[in-house]
């Protein structure tokens, strides 16, 4: 009875007393749901009142509703976007959801906005280090199409981060265990003529440790009655703290698959958030040994990515093949859910269909022309122990037999990994 007297008088002091002032030292004091009851009452009374607005977001901060925080920071920037402390906080907020993508789009927003803060630029740059400490690049070869991933978690001897102050610097510190992945990639290829449905499939264990990743893989390929295993490895090393590799070999003994491909590049982390690789293809067919120099540029923008890659394929007397392809993601709640599209034209190197009539013609692959459009849906299951990723992709290509003239295809996939 004691408890439930003083609670009625708690909340009767906070209706007799909806006051500014009396939400500021509640707010203060910890006493965070009394604040908002107040706050929230004040700003329906008082649409225009920036300054209980502004702590109200910070209240939901606190208590880490950061989507509520979210509304409220984003209306005030439209008003107020000359007000260092408004994006401040609004990148604060971003921070402490662990949305780092969307906290460094924020501060260079204020930066653009001619804000002049030392601590936006010490946020961006802690936001900018959060993104940069990745393990893998999007190397857009063949179907791996994984995205750089970010795992940041607490460390055990970093500090504290209080609610009402900064964001402390060492707060964030690069996870030391390592993980395993089991994957199962499972993808069908149909076509409006001429050409017998395709389906591939692959099982992969990735096994990720502080000094990289390492990916073993099996391929399996039916097509026109021919069937065929590759077996490929995939390594992640990372070197400096600006720099990382992507090494890959594949071996086949079956005709359906080139006999052995290697490749690799070497990604450069820039200032602005922004992504450079350059590295090389190498593939030996049944007829001819075929090498491909390709290069990106990536850059993360909120909670955006937006990538370009090309491949060169230089051939004697002019015959030179160039191919690019752009793709764009949106990051949903972490780096593990996500949603895009891309884009590709050219003669590219990504091609699988190889077949002119009953003849193989794998060094064809290169010199096909195409168009193609894909759709991507990554998501994770409620205790993110399972990840789930779904692509659709329209292809426009060239007839291998009959150069100008184009068939279409569609491919629909579903991958499916689990953390072990």
């Amino acid at each position: 009875m004691i408890s439930f007297v003083g609670w009625c008088q708690d909340v009767s002091s906070n209706e007799t007393d909806i006051s500014y002032p009396k939400a500021h030292q509640l707010a203060y004091d910890g006493k965070h749901e009394s604040a908002k009851v107040i706050l929230v009452k004040i700003t329906n009374e008082e649409p225009g009142n920036i300054q209980a607005k502004a702590l109200l977001a910070k209240t939901y901060t606190w208590s880490r509703e950061y989507k509520e925080a979210r509304k409220i920071f984003n209306g005030l920037l439209v008003q107020e976007r000359n007000n260092s402390q408004y994006w401040i906080s609004a990148i604060k907020n971003e921070l402490y959801a662990g949305e780092n993508m969307t906290a460094l789009g924020l501060a260079n927003k204020a930066i653009f906005q001619g804000i002049d803060s030392n601590e936006i630029l010490r946020l961006k740059q802690l936001a900018s280090n959060r993104i940069q400490n990745r393990d893998y690049p999007d190397l857009g070869w063949h179907n791996t199409n994984q995205k750089i991933h970010n795992r940041y978690k607490k460390s055990k001897n970093s500090k504290q981060v209080d609610s009402k102050e900064g964001i402390a610097t060492s707060e964030i510190k690069r996870e030391g265990v390592t993980e395993s992945r089991l994957g199962v990639d499972n993808a069908y290829t149909m076509f409006n003529e001429r050409y017998e449905p395709i389906f591939f499939s692959n099982i992969s264990y990735n096994h990720r440790t502080e000094i990289g990743s390492i990916i073993p893989r099996i391929n399996y390929i039916s097509r026109s009655g021919r069937n065929g295993l590759q077996y490929e490895i995939d390594l992640y090393p990372k070197f400096l703290k600006r720099f990382y590799a992507y090494l890959n070999y594949g071996y086949s003994n079956d005709e359906i698959y080139p006999s052995h491909k290697a490749g690799g590049d070497i990604y450069v982390n820039l200032p602005g958030a922004i992504e450079f690789s350059a590295g090389g293809r190498y593939i030996v067919t049944q007829t001819r040994n075929v090498t491909a120099i390709t290069n990106s540029i990536g850059h993360y923008r909120g909670n955006y990515y937006f990538s370009l890659r090309s491949f060169i394929t230089p051939r004697p007397n002019n015959l030179t093949r160039i191919s690019a392809n752009i793709l764009t993601r949106k990051y949903l709640k972490d780096a593990e859910n996500y949603y895009g599209f891309s884009f590709g034209v050219g003669y590219s190197p990504e091609l699988r269909q190889t077949i002119a009539g009953d003849v193989l013609l794998a060094e064809t692959l290169l010199f096909i022309e195409s168009q193609r459009l894909g759709l991507e849906y990554q998501f994770t299951s409620k205790n993110n122990q399972n990840i789930y990723r779904t692509r659709l992709e329209v292809r426009r290509q060239e007839l291998a037999f009959d150069s100008g003239s184009f068939f279409w295809g569609i491919t629909a996939g579903l991958t499916y990994n689990i953390k072990i």
